[in-house]
């Protein structure tokens, strides 16, 4: 099968970085899907990998934690899907990814596509609608509200990074899934008019000193903050924005954390990372099955949208590194998704 990867840790603008390669097709057993996939999204633990992880000796490493395919053999314990069924997923750290005519993946870490989507549409969806949903609802411990009948609430979600791929699917749900305030921050015209298109209620430059822009909202203090980028440099503004007994979840690696300036206020700090139920294979792994089907169908039903921001053609190791390319540069808006070999 056609596949991308590499054997060394390399730049980017480095040519061997990503490789178009041919590997065996894989087989299903146990809980395993064999999925042929038709599409993909690129996100920033691609690159993360790409520069950290050396293969082991004579291996290739390939990358992808975003695919859209349809299911063309299953293992003997699987009970959620069928050959010929269309699915969606984000896959496991601890597996070759989706950059690949065929992938394995266990099916409790998959959900069923949206029909209302195209291939590419739906890829640029799981990682970042089940970092976003786990973010949301259990390390935040938002309370979820059906969208029709849900009612304004105090709480007051600040989102950092809004504009990028966890933070555009975050927006939506806090919007349409929550009775809270949803301040999203964007630092450029274009990121801020997408969030607000998102369904952000107000967005703030987080270029600029965070705590006098939310003061002049005169909304109240906020409750939860959603940090997606830059945890280190906001800290400080955190614990002065945030109501006694509020809530920080972040998605990033800073180096360093002073935990201590959180005492004063009884705040609490959890991390998210969507890999963690498939990397442990955790009690209630399912659950992002679930998350991935309820998640279709509130798409279906027109409540949230995809986060495509570019589409860069197909699946190849030029448009890979051109992907990598971008996102490293951060400054990407939305999803970068390709299809097909």
């Amino acid at each position: 099968m056609k596949a991308i990867g590499y054997k060394q840790a390399l730049p980017i603008n480095n040519p061997e970085s990503l490789i178009d390669i041919e590997l065996p097709q894989p087989t299903a057993s146990g809980h395993d899907l064999l999925v042929s996939v038709k599409s993909i999204a690129v996100n920033p633990v691609d690159y993360k990998i790409r520069q950290n992880v050396t293969p082991e000796a004579d291996a290739y490493k390939v990358l992808g934690w975003d695919a859209v395919g349809e299911v063309v053999a299953i293992g003997d314990s699987v009970t959620q899907f069928k050959p010929g069924d269309k699915v969606f997923y984000a896959g496991d750290l601890n597996r070759q990814g989706g950059n690949a005519e065929f992938q394995l993946v266990d099916e409790r870490i998959v959900g069923h596509k949206p029909k209302s989507l195209s291939d590419s549409e739906a890829a640029a969806l799981p990682l970042t609608a089940i970092t976003a949903w786990e973010l949301l609802f259990e390390r935040l411990a938002i309370k979820q509200q059906l969208p029709d009948t849900k009612e304004q609430s105090k709480d007051i979600i600040l989102i950092i990074g809004a504009a990028g791929g966890v933070g555009s699917i975050l927006v939506q749900l806090a919007s349409a899934l929550t009775g809270a305030t949803v301040i999203a921050t964007a630092s450029r015209e274009s990121s801020a008019n997408w969030v607000k298109k998102l369904g952000a209620d107000y967005v703030i430059d987080h270029s600029k000193p965070l705590v006098a822009q939310i003061e002049q909202l005169n909304i109240g203090q906020v409750t939860h903050v959603a940090s997606l980028t830059h945890t280190d440099s906001y800290l400080d503004s955190y614990v002065e924005l945030l109501a006694p007994m509020g809530k920080i979840a972040l998605i990033d690696d800073p180096e360093s954390l002073d935990i201590s300036k959180l005492k004063a206020k009884s705040l609490s700090l959890h991390w998210e990372f969507m890999f963690t139920r498939s990397m442990f294979t955790a009690d209630d792994m399912i659950e992002q099955h679930h998350i991935l089907n309820k998640v279709s169908d509130l798409i279906d039903q027109g409540y949230i949208q995809t986060t495509v921001g570019k589409h860069l053609g197909t699946i190849n190791a030029a448009n890979l590194r051109a992907a990598h390319e971008e996102l490293e540069s951060g400054k990407s808006i939305g999803k970068i998704v390709l299809e097909g070999f």
